[in-house]
């Protein structure tokens, strides 16, 4: 009896992490645009950086092959907000969330393209049971749990700004030693092409292992005069 009523109560308490993973955007400072937002955690917050811990949430993504994300994410854009303005099989109307993902390969060369992929966050109405794509270029992608360094920066997500702002969250995170997946990393943007003013940007790399939560870099002291 215990164990069934144990059992139970992991249930409920699965349901419920699920379930706040998408939720509304007044809960965040910088997600403005849209009714509901993704939800976090925030673990630690060190001066370059901050940790944050996502429960597994589900996304419609598309892949797009371009030699610049920029180019790449409009691409995969333009299928995303087709499926979410009725081309899916229900023909429904999905309210736009935030943030947006992109997928970005950290091994790209010059000369060769690369694949990019965009994600849309589902709503939390569609998070269990989203309508099918009528495009065979979109699927369904389930984001485990999962904990992400966080490097924000304001203006455009371009591909020299990721580029930059990832370069500058590497630095930090070699410098302490964490352990983070090496093979992609994510550009996140929060606001609509129309926004002109106070955007928020952000670079993510999935921790592995326990993430580095160090304290702010104390500056040197200044010597006194006795």
């Amino acid at each position: 009896m215990f164990r069934d009523l144990y059992t139970g109560l992991i249930a409920v308490v699965m349901v419920l992490s699920a379930e706040s993973s998408v939720g509304p955007s007044n809960s965040s400072s910088f997600c403005t645009e849209s009714k509901e937002c993704l939800q976090f955690d925030l673990l630690c917050k060190a001066e370059e950086y901050e940790v944050r811990h996502y429960s597994p949430t589900r996304w419609v993504s598309t892949d797009a092959e371009a030699y610049f994300m920029g180019v790449g994410a409009a691409m995969a854009f333009r299928r995303l907000f087709q499926y979410i303005t009725g081309a899916n099989e229900e023909g429904v109307q999905i309210e736009m969330t935030a943030p947006v993902l992109v997928k970005i390969p950290e091994e790209t060369k010059m000369w060769e393209p690369a694949i990019y992929t965009l994600s849309f966050l589902l709503p939390s109405a569609y998070q269990d049971n989203p309508p099918t794509p009528t495009n065979d270029k979109l699927y369904f992608t389930d984001m485990p749990d999962m904990d992400v360094y966080v490097r924000s920066y304001g203006g455009w997500m371009l591909s020299v700004t990721s580029r930059l702002h990832a370069h500058l969250l590497t630095r930090e995170l070699h410098r302490v030693h964490a352990l983070y997946n090496t093979s992609y990393h994510y550009g996140v943007g929060y606001d609509s092409p129309l926004k002109l003013l106070n955007r928020h940007n952000e670079v993510w790399y999935v921790s592995e292992g326990d993430p580095v939560c160090p304290g702010p870099v104390e500056k040197p002291t200044e010597p006194t005069n006795t």
